[in-house]
């Protein structure tokens, strides 16, 4: 082996390691928007896409009422985005960032469970649970941890 190449094989290559996805869960709440700029920053360090994933709530119950269940959470879906747009615009020219919007059906975790296997997530983010239930439980975010599949940050 040549001196040369030994010197080559043992270099750090900056920028090339690191995540290439990070996917962040959004629904609105404080906590999940935490996490989207939280998301948001690291994509921007790493050069990696941001997928945006909102999981669209399946209500069974609320749909045999009569309930319009579908187009509730489609305008739930169309609020974020525009919110994560005007985020994106007020930072055009500071702050470059790649995102992708995403929306997934189902209960939460099954839903970014899908959204990261679907997407090739190499990261995965979320805001740490507001409901007092999810002690009891586990909140989505203990369940994705427990999962062990991605690193998953919990921002609070």
């Amino acid at each position: 082996m040549t001196e040369q190449h030994e010197q080559r094989s043992h270099q750090f290559e900056r920028g090339t390691d690191g995540p290439k996805v990070v996917l962040v869960g959004v629904d609105g709440s404080d906590s999940s928007m935490r996490a989207a700029a939280y998301a948001g920053g690291l994509a921007r360090r790493q050069h990696a896409l941001l997928a945006v994933v909102y999981v669209q709530p399946v209500l069974a119950a609320g749909a045999a009422l009569g309930a319009p269940v579908a187009e509730t959470t489609d305008e739930i879906a169309d609020e974020l985005v525009a919110q994560i747009r005007e985020a994106a615009e007020r930072l055009k020219g500071i702050f470059e960032v790649r995102w992708e919007f995403h929306t997934f059906r189902g209960d939460p975790y099954t839903g970014l469970v899908t959204a990261a296997d679907e997407l090739k997530a190499d990261a995965v983010v979320v805001g740490a649970s507001e409901q007092a239930g999810h002690r009891i439980i586990g909140s989505v975010a203990v369940r994705l941890v427990k999962a062990g599949r991605w690193p998953v940050t919990v921002v609070p």
